[in-house]
């Protein structure tokens, strides 16, 4: 397959716009921590709450609550398929521009409903822009770097990510939550520079010219869900799940656990290190897993997450004074998983099915993930557990079992020609 070269400056910009749409897209993420006071709000404005009693409306309440973590989830699997499908047919970065208006001005448009409804649908439609906006990014970093350079190229695009959450919880303010959709705003120039600026990934238009003269490729796409791309989609998706439900797995229960028996700035101080620790082991990433090797640095992960996870929940407390340090280290080991995530999915599958692979393996956990919601409330009800929300923590992080086991059957992608 001969291609064309870039530049080095097509190929930091292509960085920088790849970084910055995940970055806003983590800023989307983060949004999610808005939706309990806006759907409270809402229910109340909209008349939903009158003739209900407050034991009615706290259930209510709750179950909207579900429902709208649930329309980021569903809609953020569905984006990665669709606009992942949508990159593979028509290019990485015409695709990466219009996800990233789409989420954007959708976005705004929440500033304007008047009942949950109305807000689930329009988070649902945006979150289709969020789940296309990082299969896009990470393909055309993926295929615009050497291969040298390019696991830490990606990687920064994790750590992008969990620099957008952090900072929309320091922007973040509950007594104005319709303003707090006008962000959407911010990413709507970026949009619109990708798609009249930035270049093309060459290695997608040279895998469109090598197959332009078979008709029935260039017309039907093949599945990731069919051989040969079944086996590496299936790992691929356990990969990636397992970090998501881990990562529910643990917080899920030390932010109740810690604001039963800690101060009232515990829960923050426990986010923010959390926060901040992620977002150094996602920078990180890369680098660990080039002296390691990939799958090597995955299953240490997962073994030192595991590790941390059943220490916290099994011996120590939110009270103690070396609480926050643990924290820290399952923030950065769990932060680790979406620095890596960005450069080895991409090197799983071939060009022509590159963003739609990927997509689907990064995203469909959250399916998984929205099931859990569902569940959280069983699992923490004294029928259960008691409501000790300790013993619910070291059941749910065994997930890193799976994970350990996992990456042992992926495939060597450490001399993966991303050319072809």
């Amino acid at each position: 397959m001969v291609k064309e070269s870039l530049s080095l400056n097509s190929r930091i910009t292509i960085l920088v716009v790849a970084f910055l749409g995940w970055f806003f897209g983590g800023m989307q993420i983060g949004m999610t921590n808005l939706i309990n006071d806006a759907t409270k709000y809402l229910i109340i404005e909209s008349g939903w709450s009158d003739n209900l009693n407050p034991e009615q409306l706290k259930n209510l309440i709750s179950d909207w609550w579900a429902y709208q973590q649930c329309a980021f989830l569903f809609g953020a699997a569905a984006g990665g398929y669709i606009f992942g499908k949508l990159g593979d047919r028509i290019g990485r970065t015409r695709t990466l521009g219009i996800s990233i208006l789409w989420f954007s001005v959708i976005t705004v448009l929440a500033f304007f409903v008047k009942d949950p409804l109305q807000l689930l649908c329009i988070r649902f439609l945006a979150c289709l822009g969020i789940g296309g906006c990082w299969p896009n990014g990470v393909a055309l970093v993926s295929e615009s770097w050497s291969k040298i350079a390019r696991p830490v190229m990606a990687s920064l695009i994790g750590m992008a990510g969990n620099i957008g959450i952090f900072a929309f919880s320091i922007m973040f303010n509950a007594e104005s939550f319709r303003g707090v959709f006008l962000i959407g705003a911010y990413s709507v120039p970026l949009g619109l520079i990708i798609l009249l600026f930035v270049r093309e990934s060459p290695t997608w238009i040279a895998s469109i010219n090598q197959g332009s003269e078979e008709k029935t490729e260039k017309l039907v796409s093949p599945s990731v869900f069919k051989k040969p791309y079944l086996g590496v989609t299936l790992i691929g998706i356990i990969l990636a799940t397992v970090p998501l439900l881990g990562g529910w797995g643990c917080f899920a229960w030390i932010i109740p656990w810690a604001s039963e028996v800690g101060s009232p700035e515990l829960k923050a101080q426990i986010l923010q290190t959390r926060s901040i620790a992620s977002i150094i082991g996602s920078g990180l990433a890369a680098i660990i897993a080039m002296k390691i090797g990939r799958r090597s640095c995955y299953f240490v992960s997962c073994l030192f997450a595991l590790i941390i996870s059943q220490y916290i929940f099994r011996f120590a407390s939110p009270t103690d004074s070396s609480f926050l340090i643990f924290v820290a280290l399952w923030g950065f080991f769990n932060g680790i998983f979406f620095g890596w995530l960005p450069f080895f999915l991409p090197e799983l599958f071939e060009t022509k099915v590159r963003a739609t692979g990927a997509g689907v393996s990064f995203n469909y956990g959250r399916i998984l993930t929205a099931a859990t919601i569902f569940l959280t409330p069983w699992l923490s009800s004294e029928a259960m557990f008691d409501g000790n929300h300790a013993q619910v923590g070291q059941i749910t992080s065994l997930i890193f079992i799976l994970g350990m086991i996992a990456v042992t059957l992926a495939p060597d992608t450490s001399k993966r020609d991303m050319n072809k």
